[in-house]
């Protein structure tokens, strides 16, 4: 039961219990709860998912719940072109709206005003400058990618500042772009943002059958950009397959596993990277472990902790940089582990460039031949965002974290934690020693 405050001047505005004509999809609703409690979303969803739909009342529910701390809160529908946003949305939000009460509708300008005085606007992002001198409590912008560069960061960011506004970004992938770049920078910052995937074999809104015929009839790249939200389709370039990667997070784990256990750690220390530790049993990853903001001490001590609990026949840390230090500490608390330099010579170097790309190489291979991984958006994300190329003499090359970088996109840490394990050959040979327990309270 939404309660508003009022203006002095105000007459009393009534406390009011509003019904929608609507029932959202389970993903709609998944959605919808979790943009509740984020200033900042970007939902990736296939095509005829019903994303306007759920942002539509997203928009109502926002605007009906307003503080009246601002004489005037204003929510905005923002397309690529204003003719866009009216053919997509507006019927939808004249829809849902129609049995608000005291709610004034108005065609020319395309905006919807409650009783609370909060108003829902569409606009067009061909024009970004009319945009500018507006204050956003809440915005959705549909299809970024198709906005003029400036439109998010320039104009509509700093509109949201004052109100502490929220906005949430919608759409289709359509190549490694500036929505991609904002579904990645979601994933990296889960504290901020929500990021939210929608394939439709997920969904469940389009039926099976249908869904075969439209992959035999697209074409297979087309079909899983359009309803799988795969960003790399079509892009090329990418080492590890889309689908490779799907089934691999989709599969059951067996329920016996007497491969040995071997650990990769990725080691980072503050910024935009991550520390991740993988446990890997044979065909499947068993625990993904991830820590950001953290020092070098708290990675050997939790490692440590890990090692003493799940007593692994191999431990390889990237010994490089900040990873060096982790792995002398956990020497000097007694655990063998192994450093690993990616950029050193392979064990075969007459078709690797280096030691990471035969990793590299190595798992996805694994990937073919039936794994099973933690079904995590950052994982599978880390996966597919390397390139691969190949050297003066034909060996294979896969594109580093700098050059990723470069490109906009977040370090694969988890993909490079994973990729670790298959640094050497290991086989069933003696576990871990074990240690004093308290040689990780040093």
């Amino acid at each position: 039961m939404p309660q508003f405050d009022n203006n002095p001047t105000d007459p009393p505005v009534p406390a009011r219990v509003v019904y929608f004509d609507y029932t959202p999809r389970p993903w709609q609703a998944e959605a919808l709860a979790a943009l509740e409690g984020r200033r900042l979303a970007v939902i990736v969803a296939h095509r005829r998912a019903g994303k306007t739909e759920a942002v539509a009342i997203r928009l109502l529910l926002a605007a009906m719940t307003a503080s009246r701390e601002h004489p005037a809160p204003l929510f905005g529908y923002l397309a690529p072109f204003l003719n866009q946003a009216k053919a997509v949305a507006w019927d939808r939000l004249k829809f849902y709206a129609r049995h608000l009460p005291e709610v004034a509708v108005h065609e020319t300008e395309l905006s919807i005003r409650l009783w609370n005085r909060a108003t829902i606007r569409l606009f067009g992002a061909d024009y970004p400058d009319r945009l500018r001198g507006l204050g956003f409590d809440g915005v959705v912008l549909d299809e970024v990618a198709q906005m003029r560069p400036e439109t998010w960061p320039a104009v509509v960011r700093p509109a949201l500042a004052d109100r502490a506004g929220w906005a949430a970004f919608i759409g289709t992938p359509k190549g490694r772009n500036v929505f991609y770049d904002l579904y990645q920078g979601a994933l990296a910052r889960p504290e901020e943002w929500y990021a939210g995937h929608f394939p439709a074999d997920h969904t469940g809104v389009i039926e099976a059958g249908e869904l075969a015929r439209l992959r035999a009839e697209m074409g297979e790249e087309l079909f899983r950009r359009e309803f799988l939200g795969d960003f790399t389709a079509d892009a090329g370039g990418g080492f590890i397959d889309f689908q490779a990667v799907r089934e691999a997070a989709g599969r059951p784990r067996p329920e016996t596993n007497t491969a040995p256990l071997v650990f990769g750690l990725d080691v980072a220390r503050f910024g935009d990277d991550r520390t991740v530790l993988v446990l890997r049993r044979g065909l499947v990853v068993e625990e993904l472990l991830v820590w950001r903001e953290r020092d070098l001490m708290f990675t050997a001590s939790e490692v440590s902790l890990a090692i003493n609990r799940h007593r692994p026949r191999a431990v390889f840390i990237d010994a490089v940089g900040l990873g060096a230090g982790v792995a002398d500490r956990l020497k000097q608390l007694g655990h063998r582990v192994i450093g690993v330099n990616s950029g050193c010579r392979p064990s075969r170097p007459e078709r690797f460039a280096n030691l990471k790309a035969e990793m590299w190489s190595r798992m996805r291979d694994w990937l073919a031949e039936g794994a099973v991984i933690v079904d995590r958006p950052d994982l599978k994300n880390d996966l597919l965002a390397p390139t691969y190329d190949f050297d003066a003499v034909g060996r294979l090359k896969i594109e580093s974290k700098e050059d990723l970088k470069s490109r906009g996109l977040a370090s694969t840490d988890c993909a490079d934690a994973l990729a670790l394990t298959f640094a050497q050959p290991v086989s069933a040979a003696e576990r871990q020693p074990d240690r004093p327990r308290f040689a990780d309270m040093d």
